[in-house]
């Protein structure tokens, strides 16, 4: 096919696939059927998920040309213009749809018929203020409008960077909609389907973009291109596939439910992704190195028609599913526990020996940053070894451990218990914020990605590039400065705790996302200040990073004791009203809490400062090794210089005498 024909019948064909699919998905699994109870009518009914569709595939097009340009195409060239006016374009579209969405949604709630009227103009503003859902679609609006905007003003690669965030950030509001908000695995849900949207969404846009900038490329460039693309669509692969296993699970809950309209429509999703997963195989095992071919880059183009139209039909599907009631209901009873009206989620029982071997409470955003984080690392290791450079063993082993103690902290025993008590969260933290950041640091991740991911010499930037255009950024001499990451790791702890953060991160699971990724951040930043080998700009001399250890020991612990001597209850309209009947009172159990934050927490400082003690001993051998071999090829020159100004004083006294 003709490059500019399929400039223009690649995002047709997705567009057509995905229309046809939606409609009949809704067919079948009886999404747009009629409502005994304020039935909002059948342009509603089956308008609401065409346009959320058109949500979704603008979202794709807007977040996958800016993930593609910034890892794939350089800055100031027209390809990367050309990604940028795509992702504006797209975005313009996801702004009005996702109007039309919440103007929908709102309709589809009330049943309420469109009117000029002030009541209906006041029901409607209520609605988008004070309502989950109107808040989330009225969020997803103004960010479309901004994103509109930036990604048609900015061409730099810094700004772009920062507006890809945003864009990405912008998807998160769509999670927490549909059957997910509902369900009695709330957090579980909207998890998964956050995770789920971003990375297909990087993946479908991605591709839609090779086929917008291929005329403008040469046939070496494309090559390159796609190879990028290639490896960013294999790691959105993985993700979508896990997080839709995922929620669906929390949808179907049995095996048995799958024979149902709900599970016919997600086997086809299943089977759509399955084709599509298999056509990138194809492609990126045979024909992307022959890409330069005239032959093979016709097929290969064809097989990209294919999977558009692959895509088009999982997106459909997607859609439809998302308005088919499952086969059970998910949602949680009338009659709720303390527990489930504060967490979603059953009380755990009383927490034994027994529960610390075999409680779990997967987050799947974690679950993937682990996973993620010991592939990548021990494929640079593997790759430094085979081409014959060394990597110390012990650093990878620390680096896995502290991966897999992350993943325990964040999947575990611990997320099962810490929102019902106290002394289970501050472990997590204390683990979070020193533990693990020993292991990683040690691990020196920087150093081993500056080593082992090829360098680019196009002008474009990869992982490597990125990686050492963060470390040599204003903001990271900032952050690593050891007076801002020993500020940032004490300072928090109370602000953290005596503000409503703690409260947000309880109530909101937005909330603990953020705050493990602020412990976790915070306690890296201030270990690789004392200990890292990882290059900073700036580090102090040994005897003050252990006098700022002792500095930091001392005031962590008078934090454990100012807990332990509290009177009242943290957040008690959340601990205080649990409904807990087994372990401590959550008094106690706050006392307990504090006793770790005093004496659990000091056992990796003084590993810290043990480090620094023999860093500081095996510098100083160093130094001397150093000026010993400088003396056996040179002497030594200072006290030469010592003995000669001696003699030269005495020449003077017998001169005088």
């Amino acid at each position: 096919m003709d490059s500019r024909a399929l400039r223009v019948a690649g995002p047709a064909i997705l567009a057509a696939a995905a229309f046809v699919a939606v409609l009949i998905g809704l067919a079948v699994g009886g999404g747009a059927q009629p409502l005994q109870l304020l039935d909002p009518g059948p342009v509603v009914r089956w308008g609401l998920p065409v346009v959320k569709l058109l949500v979704n595939l603008s979202a794709a097009g807007m977040v996958g040309s800016l993930v593609v340009a910034l890892f794939g195409l350089r800055a100031g060239e027209r390809p990367f213009d050309v990604a940028l006016d795509t992702a504006s374009v797209s975005a313009a579209v996801f702004t009005v749809t996702s109007a039309i969405t919440a103007f929908f949604t709102f309709l589809n709630f009330f049943g309420a018929a469109p009117s000029a009227g002030a009541e209906f103009g006041q029901q409607l503003g209520r609605f988008l203020v004070e309502t989950e859902a109107g808040r989330a679609w009225s969020l997803t609006t103004i960010a479309g409008a901004l994103l509109t905007v930036l990604t048609f003003a900015v061409r730099g690669w810094t700004a772009t960077l920062l507006v890809g965030v945003l864009a990405a950030a912008s998807l998160i509001p769509m999670a927490t909609q549909g059957h997910s908000g509902e369900e009695a695995n709330h957090n579980t849900a909207v998890v998964a389907l956050a995770l789920h949207i971003i990375a297909a969404a990087v993946w479908l846009g991605g591709l839609v973009l090779l086929v917008i900038v291929r005329p403008l490329l040469d046939r070496a460039a494309m090559a390159s291109l796609v190879s990028r693309y290639s490896s960013i669509a294999l790691v959105a692969f993985v993700v979508v596939a896990v997080s839709g296993t995922v929620r669906a699970a929390v949808g179907v809950v049995s095996p048995e439910n799958l024979f149902s309209a709900y599970g016919a429509l997600l086997a086809v999703k299943v089977v759509a992704l399955l084709v599509i997963g298999a056509l990138g195989a194809w492609y990126r095992r045979g024909l992307i190195a022959k890409l330069g071919a005239a032959g093979a880059a016709g097929v290969f183009w064809l097989l990209i028609t294919l999977e558009l139209a692959f895509m088009g039909i999982a997106s459909g599907a997607a859609a439809a599913l998302a308005r088919t009631p499952p086969p059970v209901d998910t949602a949680l009873p009338e009659d709720q526990t303390p527990a489930q009206i504060l967490t979603g989620a059953t009380l755990p029982p009383e927490l034994t020996m027994n529960e610390w071997f075999v409680r779990w409470d997967i987050d799947l955003l974690w679950l993937f940053v682990a996973a993620f984080g010991i592939f990548f690392y021990l494929a640079g290791a593997w790759r430094l070894r085979r081409r014959g450079d060394a990597w110390p063993v012990y650093r990878t082993v620390l680096w896995v451990f502290g991966m897999l103690l992350l993943f325990w902290v964040t999947c575990g025993p611990i997320n099962a218990y810490q929102d019902y008590l106290f002394s289970m969260h501050m472990v997590g933290h204390m683990l979070l914020s020193m533990a693990i950041p020993v292991c990683l640091v040690a691990g020196a991740p920087v150093t081993l990605a500056a080593r082992a991911v090829r360098k680019r010499d196009d002008g474009t930037r990869g992982g490597r590039e990125w990686i050492l255009w963060a470390v040599h950024t204003p903001f990271s001499r900032v952050v690593t400065h050891p007076a801002f990451a020993s500020a940032m790791f004490i300072g928090s702890l109370w602000v953290f705790y005596y503000t409503d953060l703690f409260r947000w991160s309880l109530f909101d699971h937005i909330g603990h996302e953020w705050m493990v990724a602020h412990f976790l951040i915070s306690g890296y930043l201030f270990v690789l200040s004392l200990i890292g080998i990882d290059p900073v700009p700036y580090r102090l001399p040994y005897p003050f990073r252990l006098l700022t250890l002792i500095a930091i020991m001392a005031m962590h612990a008078f934090f454990g004791i100012a807990i332990m001597m509290s009177a009242g209850l943290f957040v008690p309209e959340w601990f205080g009203a649990m409904g807990r009947t087994w372990g401590p009172t959550p008094l106690e159990d706050q006392y307990i809490g504090g006793g770790v934050a005093w004496s659990v927490g000091e056992i990796p400082t003084l590993i810290l400062a043990i480090t620094v003690a023999i860093q500081w001993s095996r510098s100083d051998d160093r130094m001397q090794r150093r000026r010993d071999r400088q003396v056996d090829r040179a002497g030594d020159l200072e006290l030469d210089a010592y003995n000669e100004r001696l003699a030269d004083l005495a020449r003077r006294d017998a001169a005088r005498s």
